[in-house]
């Protein structure tokens, strides 16, 4: 054991990342399309045939999908590319700086999707449960 947690439990912190990434990301489509949980942002509502209903959409689909684990690969990297869109579309023309631009949740959000699309769902998963039958 060379770290703090042993290596055996790599399968079980790869599942948990993986849902709550799904859950966290599962939450902006529902503030978006759905008004809960109620974020000011969206107080108005978003109106679905918008870009920011697509990517309300998206989130909700996509986000269930990554927490039950369904396709995880093919998702996750749509949704990475859809989180680096939303950074460059929306963060970085007011600065080069994340920490300034408040894009840091879009980047991080773009490379654990780009690590789920390479690394896979893991256990705890439709698509594991798949190989196994």
């Amino acid at each position: 054991m060379n770290g703090i947690l042993p290596a055996s439990w790599s399968g079980y912190t790869h599942a948990a990342l993986r849902i709550m990434t799904g859950l966290l990301f599962l939450a902006h489509g529902t503030a978006k399309l759905l008004g809960w949980p109620a974020v000011d942002m969206f107080k108005d509502g978003v109106p679905l045939l918008s870009l920011f209903g697509i990517g309300g959409l998206l989130e909700i689909v996509g986000g269930l999908m990554i927490v039950v684990g369904f396709f995880t690969r093919t998702v996750a990297f749509v949704l990475s590319g859809m989180m680096a869109v939303a950074y460059f579309m929306f963060h970085a023309p007011s600065s080069v700086y994340p920490i300034i631009n408040q894009g840091e949740l879009a980047i991080l959000y773009s490379f654990v999707f780009l690590w789920l699309a390479t690394a896979g769902s893991g256990p705890w998963s439709v698509d594991a449960s798949r190989k196994a039958a």
